[in-house]
């Protein structure tokens, strides 16, 4: 064994090269990611944590943090460096008194969703189910109930996180109030968080919810319709569009409303939507919130190519739809969707400077997702993803940091708007080495 791990004495495995385990440690959602760590360690605690950035540190070596791993990037995983691989923190408490829950950065979405859900709890998280909670916390946490209930870190309540430094720190208003502006939408910038505390609303458990598709000759009359629907829709309704191809291989134009309200009243609100147009089929059906939250599953499974952008758009213009029209024809890869998700209600109206998320306006996230099996086929669909971006980049007013792709660095900044600079700021007192710097990495000011 190396000198140098001798000296990583920490409760979990360490793997290494040659090890059993190593190459499924270093695996991520994103099939192209093919990195290789000297060092995996597979932390159990905070304590852990600290001595991974303590070693880490003092051997001089780049550090990637692991959660769900889910980040289309692959920032989860770092060539020749320490991989600090929290995937196995997986504990989640929740006090139904005070609907409050705390979770450790392992936990996936439906692991969390399930433990709450027993409670008739919920808060906000992503569309996807084997989606990493820290991940998607850090970034702010699109999801379902964001109109109801804000992003996911509109109900962070607070953290625990160990520093640059190795120190344990606990994050809340009171403590290290900046921090906890910062990670309410900085993403991994500031340290590794070994807990995150939630708020939790009474929920559910039912839904009314599913896919309308209809033929791509109605694409940009249903496209036309949905803005405007969305738009004048009341909170508790959320709504996905775009183009998907069907497993038979029918390229069609989707629609995916939420009704996340009183079940009673889905009827009158989906109604609107249901009865446009002339659908090939219309799966609106009741369903568990579970359910939902992993609809999209199948569309998007671990470990295939892929090759994203990503952007908001504050208006579905015409001008807009007839160049993704154009492009969605000539997809290299069915597996490709192109998605629209309509940020909306209490999500759009918190105000800018309350979290580090700075994009706080109804407007709609817009997804290229290219995804494929073979690696013969890496550059026609990324040559594809790249031209398309390119014609709808003009149109765009800002971006998600948690969809972007390992060459976007540039639009890091998109990201935070106004809130760009307090956040460098405060990334030069807490990391001014940038020592956590494999992420979509904000620079000590």
């Amino acid at each position: 064994m190396s000198t140098q791990v001798q000296q990583l004495v920490i409760k979990g495995k360490v793997l290494m090269t040659g090890d059993a385990e190593y190459d499924n440690a270093r695996k991520v959602w994103n099939g192209m990611i093919d990195r290789k760590p000297a060092f995996i360690a597979q932390c159990t605690n905070a304590d852990d944590i600290s001595a991974c950035v303590r070693f880490a540190k003092k051997n001089n070596m780049i550090v990637s943090v692991k959660g769900g791993g889910h980040n289309v990037a692959g920032n989860a995983v770092c060539d020749a460096g320490l991989m600090i691989d929290l995937s196995k923190m997986k504990e989640i408490k929740v006090d139904v008194s005070n609907k409050t829950a705390t979770a450790e950065p392992g936990v996936i979405l439906r692991e969390f969703d399930a433990a709450t859900m027993a409670h008739g709890l919920a808060t906000t998280g992503g569309t996807v189910s084997d989606t990493g909670l820290a991940g998607l916390t850090l970034g702010g946490g699109l999801g379902w109930l964001m109109g109801k209930y804000g992003l996911t870190v509109d109900n962070l309540l607070g953290a625990e996180m160990v520093l640059a430094n190795g120190e344990k720190v606990k994050v809340d208003e009171d403590n290290h109030p900046d921090l906890y502006w910062a990670i309410r939408g900085g993403g991994g910038n500031f340290g590794i968080v070994s807990k995150f505390k939630y708020q939790l609303h009474s929920f559910g458990p039912s839904v009314k919810a599913g896919m309308i598709l209809y033929p791509m000759e109605q694409a940009k009359s249903v496209m036309k319709f949905y803005r405007e629907y969305a738009r004048t829709a009341p909170d508790e309704l959320m709504a996905y569009s775009g183009f998907i191809v069907t497993p038979d291989g029918l390229p069609v134009t989707m629609l995916l409303p939420a009704w996340l309200g009183d079940i009673e009243e889905a009827d009158k609100h989906l109604a609107p939507l249901r009865a446009f147009g002339t659908p090939i089929a219309d799966m609106v059906t009741d369903m568990p919130y579970t359910a939902l939250q992993s609809i999209l599953d199948a569309a998007a499974p671990t470990g295939i190519r892929r090759y994203w952008k990503s952007g908001y758009f504050t208006d579905l213009s015409d001008e807009l739809l007839d160049i993704v029209l154009k492009y969605v024809a000539t997809r290299p890869s069915p597996m490709s969707p192109v998605l629209f998700l309509h940020i909306r209600g209490a999500a759009a109206r918190t105000a800018t400077e309350v979290t580090a998320f700075g994009n706080r306006r109804d407007q709609w996230d817009s997804d290229i997702i290219s995804q494929w099996l073979d690696a013969a086929d890496d550059e026609k669909n990324i040559t594809w993803t790249r031209n398309f971006w390119k014609e709808i980049e003009p149109l765009t007013n800002g971006v998600y940091v948690n969809h972007l792709g390992g060459d976007d660095d540039p639009r890091i900044a998109n990201a935070y708007g106004p809130n760009f600079e307090r956040l460098k700021a405060i990334k030069k007192k807490y990391d001014p080495d940038n020592f956590f710097r494999m992420n979509n990495n904000i620079k000590p000011a």
